[in-house]
């Protein structure tokens, strides 16, 4: 039994453009649910759906914690689910893209027990279709940030 979901979703216009994401982290059994989201001004849709994930692993307080991550991305979702991440990390990730955010990913990954539920995006699933809102106002809101690693290499 899972004893947090996290539900996520990224978004880019232009990718590479104005990026944001959103995260809902919701306390099973409690009625306790938190909203995050941030924009950069220069990302694309992949580090944000990656990003929305970290964030709210991330905001977890106790180590160990039980965790289903809803995603609709299947860039994430199978990295992570189907252990491809591991061999990118066998092998320093070279060549591999998002290296960064792939390595934050793992350490906090590893602090916690976290499964992956992939769900189809714009299909009417309540907590995805706000993270999603979440997203876009964050994207093209005034305050971007800047995604450093992304705007001095280039990569995705």
């Amino acid at each position: 039994m899972h004893t947090v979901h996290i539900y996520t979703d990224g978004a880019a216009k232009g990718n590479p453009g104005p990026g944001g994401y959103g995260v809902i982290l919701e306390q099973v059994g409690t009625g306790y649910r938190k909203e995050f989201y941030e924009g950069f001004r220069l990302t694309t849709n992949n580090r944000m759906e990656l990003l929305a994930v970290i964030v709210g692993l991330e905001k977890l307080t106790k180590p160990g914690t039980s965790v289903l991550v809803v995603s609709d991305s299947k860039y994430v979702v199978d990295r992570a689910s189907k252990g491809w991440v591991f061999g990118g990390e066998k092998k320093g990730f070279k060549d591999r893209k998002n290296a960064d955010l792939w390595k934050r990913f793992l350490k906090i990954y590893r602090q916690h027990k976290v499964d992956f539920k992939w769900i189809k995006g714009h299909n009417q699933h309540p907590q995805n279709e706000r993270c999603d809102q979440l997203a876009v106002m964050a994207s093209t809101g005034p305050d971007l940030h800047i995604d450093a690693f992304y705007e001095q290499q280039g990569e995705e």
